[in-house]
């Protein structure tokens, strides 16, 4: 979920990068570190990526860097939000 008093920053929606044909991944995340690569502490971004970009930001999400709050797949410049998954009774 989208923090609501941080404004959005990086890449807009109708960005050159998401119609890339390496472009994979759409992911908007959360800046936890101070010495993170991607941007300052508190940043609210978003990126579209390739698939080795995205592996380089999962890495840094583990090492606790940054959150990634919501991740779609990009197939030709077209989004695909991640479906939730469902739960079993």
């Amino acid at each position: 979920m989208k923090p609501l008093h941080l404004p959005l920053e990086g890449h807009d929606l109708l960005a050159v990068e998401r119609f890339k044909d390496d472009t994979r991944h759409m992911a908007e995340f959360l800046i936890l570190s101070t010495h993170c690569p991607l941007g300052r502490r508190g940043q609210y971004k978003r990126l579209f990526l390739t698939e080795d970009e995205y592996a380089r930001m999962r890495s840094l999400e583990r090492q606790g860097q940054l959150q990634i709050r919501r991740h779609a797949a990009i197939i030709e410049g077209h989004i695909l939000p991640d479906k939730p998954k469902k739960r079993r009774r």
